[in-house]
């Protein structure tokens, strides 16, 4: 029986590092799929300045290559975290703890809103100038 439940808090960490994975890579894909346009817009909003911002143009060639893999993983993310049915875990293991699961959650929807920030930028960064 111990075994049995050992097993079960081993496979459940895994999924929760699983998902953990995905949304990390998700929202390092937004990031950089938002490098060459939110991100200057962002920076020079709030005052920072500096001829390196203009240095991140150069991300705009692989702006769609970057959205993709964020698309995909943020996928990917979303099915683990929301519709994956894992087995319960155990007391005590990281699984059981709920921040772990509102990091993993908070890291998609922010990813999200990058990668929805990107696709629409050339509408919406027009009223910023």
């Amino acid at each position: 029986m111990l075994e049995k439940e050992t097993e079960i808090a081993k496979a459940r960490a895994g999924d929760s590092k699983r998902g953990g994975w995905f949304a990390s890579c998700g929202l390092a894909g937004a990031l950089l799929a938002s490098a060459c346009c939110v991100v200057p817009l962002v920076l020079i909003s709030l005052g920072v300045t500096g001829a390196w911002i203009g240095s991140l143009t150069a991300f705009e060639p692989y702006k769609p290559i970057f959205i993709s893999v964020a698309v995909i993983f943020l996928i990917a993310g979303f099915w683990r975290v929301y519709f994956h049915k894992p087995e319960p875990c155990s007391e005590g293991t990281l699984c059981a703890r709920p921040q772990s699961s509102l990091i993993t959650k908070a890291a998609l929807w922010v990813g999200t809103v990058l990668v929805l920030l990107a696709l629409t930028i050339n509408y919406w960064a027009p009223l910023f100038y």
